[in-house]
């Protein structure tokens, strides 16, 4: 069996996703030591991965705020 050339599971795509998808921007390490990416191909992906992340906290902050002020509605009985 030939093992050196295979990569690492970690370092294969669907690990990246699904490290992004419990971890979220924490994955980027794994992205940045990955030998199969170029440098061009790691600036996209972090790139991507931060507006990601800064869309996902923007929409919590947002629906935090909406359920607050869902809550502190005087009361109409």
């Amino acid at each position: 069996m030939d093992n050196q050339n295979q990569p690492k599971w970690y370092f294969k795509t669907w690990s990246l996703v699904g490290s992004f998808l419990c971890v979220g921007p924490f994955m980027l390490p794994l992205v940045w030591t990955n030998p199969r990416f170029s440098k061009k191909s790691k600036i996209i992906i972090t790139m991507v991965v931060v507006i990601i992340t800064y869309a996902m906290t923007a929409f919590l902050l947002k629906s935090l705020k909406n359920i607050a002020s869902y809550y502190n509605l005087p009361s109409e009985i």
